[in-house]
């Protein structure tokens, strides 16, 4: 899929927008991003579990009554049989959660016609994410994919690491015109050597081909499994502005097309099914589904997803 070249917004950024990681200003856009990540995630959620795994672990708790929702796969059947009622065994989180992420940083990311890049987005969301999963002794690492480029930043716990994670991933340099990404290959590498059972997080915008699934659906097997997506406007819909160059970053091809209703209308409907079709990869996995836009609050959207999975595991409705 293509994404329309245009210029950016009318520069007036809104006050939930990513900063500017870029140039002279990364270094005060990142101080800026551990604030409003630390202020605003902790200021929403209070009250509620602030990791990403508030149910599940490998440490059994107690049994309860099975209420519609629930994980069919933390059924008790001793209990159930006992007691001729269904129930499930609640499970205590782990003390200690390794955490991965795999950030796509392949040229389709660096893009965006609203508040941010997409590339931005994904260096916040890992900010959220280390935010989200760092402290009690946690563990988080990442691989970095351009698509020219694969690097590993190993596990570790602390305050020091998490921000140099965040950082290392905002540094990461663009890849040529031209590059093209391989999710698939980057999702592969998380699992080799086998680790221990954890959390993995994938960031991307998911366009392009689906031969992630199937190593998606592998790394589900041993971890739990988050899925972000990071979406344009322009991903999804034409603007009707006439004449406009739709470019493939990861291709470097370019071709001028007039925005006709009958085009924006082709376009919008084959940049649905491609989502659809992403989305429905995601579940097939197992993996939960995080959307985070351009043109949106990205920390209120994640607190919504983190809230909504502690309510699932906790038995209430989403």
């Amino acid at each position: 899929m293509t994404s329309a070249q245009g210029a950016g917004a009318d520069g007036t950024r809104p006050d939930w927008a990513p900063p500017v990681l870029r140039g002279d200003r990364m270094e005060a856009g990142l101080r800026l991003l551990e604030i409003d990540v630390r202020r605003r995630l902790d200021g929403l959620l209070q009250g509620n579990h602030l990791g990403l795994v508030p149910g599940p672990g490998s440490e059994p708790g107690e049994a309860r009554p099975y209420t519609p929702g629930d994980d069919v796969r933390r059924m008790d059947w001793a209990v159930t049989a006992r007691t001729t009622t269904p129930h499930i065994r609640e499970t205590v989180a782990d003390r200690e959660l390794e955490t991965w992420l795999v950030v796509d940083l392949s040229p389709s990311l660096d893009f965006g016609t609203a508040a941010c890049e997409k590339r931005d987005l994904a260096v916040a969301a890992t900010a959220a994410i280390a935010h989200l999963t760092r402290g009690g002794g946690n563990r988080v690492g990442a691989l970095i994919s351009t698509g020219a480029e694969l690097v590993r930043v190993p596990a570790r716990g602390g305050l020091a690491h998490a921000r140099g994670l965040v950082r290392k991933v905002a540094q990461t340099p663009r890849a040529p015109e031209g590059t093209r990404g391989d999710l698939a290959a980057a999702v592969e590498q998380l699992r080799r050597p086998p680790r221990r059972r954890g959390l993995a997080v994938v960031i991307s915008d998911f366009l392009g081909g689906t031969d992630w699934q199937r190593p998606l659906r592998a790394l589900s097997v041993r971890h739990e499994l988050v899925a972000v997506e990071v979406v344009d406007p322009r991903d999804v819909e034409l603007p009707a502005v006439g004449t406009v160059v739709l470019a493939d970053p990861e291709t470097g091809r370019q071709r001028e097309v007039h925005a006709s209703a009958l085009l924006r209308k082709e376009f919008a409907a084959a940049a649905a099914e491609h989502r659809e079709e992403v989305a429905a990869g995601i579940r097939r996995a197992g993996a939960a589904h995080l959307v985070l836009r351009t043109d949106s609050d990205w920390i209120a959207d994640t607190v919504r997803f983190v809230v909504a999975r502690k309510r699932r595991w906790s038995g209430g409705v989403a």
